[in-house]
């Protein structure tokens, strides 16, 4: 692609990002800020497929747009009443918020002036394309060094304990 439409398409992908972001955070009701989470995650997997990494942009939607985003709200429906808003922050919170922000521009504006962060091309890589499939899945269930089968099924584990969780507090009510 022409080296414009790719800033334009990055540079909207980014404010995009922000913004929802920013709603998230601030939206008084648990459900909107779910969705705008959702809608920045789904622009996060936009950025992997800008980079041509399929397979992560795949994942990034059917795990964390697809399950995580669905088990939060799943949980938000269990938990809350109807028309329920958040309570209004403390301004103490505010100003920690502020200092907060503050040190993470400044951590982001001295990676940004310390290192040069030029395109070059990577020596290493073997052409410009993505990791054969059936390698990625070798490697996600396999149980040799390196492989990821037991994190994946304790994964698995951690979510089922979140679903059965969710479940009991909402009998409780």
């Amino acid at each position: 692609m022409d080296p414009i439409i790719n800033l334009i398409l990055f540079s909207c992908l980014g404010i995009a990002m922000l913004a929802l972001s920013v709603m998230a955070v601030t939206s008084k009701s648990l459900l909107r800020s779910a969705v705008y989470l959702l809608l920045v995650l789904i622009c996060t997997a936009g950025l992997y497929l800008f980079l041509n990494f399929h397979f992560l942009a795949a994942v990034q939607l059917s795990v964390y747009a697809g399950g995580v985003v669905i088990l939060f709200i799943f949980a938000i429906f269990l938990t809350t009443e109807k028309g329920e808003i958040l309570l209004k922050q403390q301004v103490r919170r505010y100003i920690l918020g502020i200092l907060a922000i503050v040190a993470g521009i400044g951590v982001v504006a001295y990676t940004l002036f310390k290192h040069q962060f030029l395109y070059q091309s990577n020596t290493s890589m073997i052409g410009d394309g993505e990791i054969n499939m059936s390698l990625i899945g070798q490697t996600l269930m396999g149980t040799d060094k390196y492989q990821y089968l037991l994190p994946f099924e304790v994964l698995s584990v951690l979510l089922l304990a979140c679903i059965i969780g969710g479940i009991l507090i909402a009998r409780k009510k």
